[in-house]
């Protein structure tokens, strides 16, 4: 399936070796591994509660439901809507979760600021099965802290038939522009500067700029641009539902609209677009580490991982698990990138501290106008 398109191995190889824009990760091979998990000391068994903390409709419930039925672990469920908010909330001190579900550039931030758990993932009974473009990544370098999840793309999804002109977009800055009727914005900052950047000409190997000038003019092409919604959360039942005709969206949530309405389309735009993976980490001060343990190693099960892949509609980076992918992500090009478009693929922006600022003020200014 997937695994025999080795152009696009190779541009997720690229969204994991260079998910850094502006910082470096503190994880490395050679760091000390205090919390390491070997097959002597692996948790065998579990009980009581896992509380986790999600993207929302980002895993199968009945997946949760075969995992406390095989080991006994309640899994509690919560959601956010962005790494940002994650982010907040951790810094908060919030500390009640067991798992998280942070992006690539978002995982590096937080080993900086010491908000994640070393649990030596590296040593996990079915590490074995991550795939090697997935194993000695630059945000974790060796994977100490986390284990891959779901990995995908951003790009716009477009209903033709409900919105004919939505046809000849080809680019972010027609979306930006063409001021359709139903259009729905992502709530994410990244994603909307960096998409922003590109509309006026930044190129990707240039996002995390620092020059005030660019992000001006990003603010200024934001500033005429008022969708009807602007909500990370909920897109496939607004799309489907008729309440958007067009949106900025993730490839996965593409592919679940699609399965229902054939005639959507998923458009790559000219200028690019993000490449982003989401891992499977432990915050630090987790009250049930055991659990988080026994969660993670599950997951990283090819079978296991591909009922998620099933649900998401996005690919994962475990061996094997193609075996049991539905036939239906194969075949739409919103998840089997096809050739003409791997060059559009970069890695999502993992700035430094200045870029992070100018990104926020931005996206603050466009929100505050709408």
């Amino acid at each position: 399936m997937f695994a025999k398109n080795f152009k696009l191995l190779a541009a997720i190889s690229l969204v994991f070796s260079l998910a850094a824009c502006g910082s470096e990760s503190t994880a490395s091979n050679s760091e000390p591994d205090p919390q390491s998990t070997d097959a002597g000391t692996f948790p065998t068994s579990g009980s009581g509660e896992l509380h986790l903390y999600n993207w929302t409709d980002y895993i199968d419930p009945a997946e949760i439901a075969r995992f406390s039925a095989e080991t006994g672990i309640e899994v509690i469920l919560d959601t956010f809507d962005s790494n940002e908010t994650l982010l907040a909330k951790l810094e908060s001190g919030s500390t009640g979760y067991d798992v998280i579900v942070p992006s690539d550039y978002m995982v590096q931030q937080m080993v900086e600021l010491n908000l994640l758990e070393n649990i030596g993932v590296k040593n996990f009974p079915n590490a074995k099965n991550i795939k090697p473009e997935a194993m000695n990544v630059i945000f974790d370098k060796g994977r100490n802290y986390t284990a891959p999840y779901m990995y995908g793309t951003t790009g716009i999804i477009c209903n033709p038939v409900a919105e004919p002109r939505c046809k000849d977009l080809k680019s972010w800055h027609d979306f930006f522009t063409f001021g359709l009727n139903k259009t729905d914005a992502m709530k994410d900052q990244v994603e909307i500067v960096s998409s922003a950047l590109r509309a006026v000409g930044v190129p990707a190997s240039d996002l995390c700029t620092t020059d005030k000038s660019k992000y001006l003019a990003a603010q200024q092409l934001l500033s005429g641009f008022k969708p009807a919604v602007i909500e990370s959360d909920g897109s496939i039942e607004r799309v489907l539902g008729g309440i958007s005709n067009v949106r900025q969206n993730w490839n996965g949530d593409s592919h679940r609209m699609k399965v229902e309405n054939p005639d959507l389309v998923y458009i790559y735009p000219s200028e690019g677009l993000n490449l982003w993976s989401d891992q499977l980490a432990v915050p630090v001060g987790a009250p049930n580490l055991d659990n988080a343990k026994i969660f993670i190693n599950w997951m990283m099960d090819p079978k296991n991982i591909a009922m998620e892949t099933n649900f998401t509609g996005y690919d994962n980076s475990i061996i094997g698990s193609s075996e049991y992918f539905d036939p239906a992500l194969k075949n739409d090009p919103a998840v089997n990138v096809p050739a003409k478009y791997l060059p559009l693929l970069s890695p999502i922006p993992n700035c430094g501290q200045e870029a992070r600022d100018l990104y926020t003020q931005v996206f603050t200014s466009w929100t505050t106008e709408q």
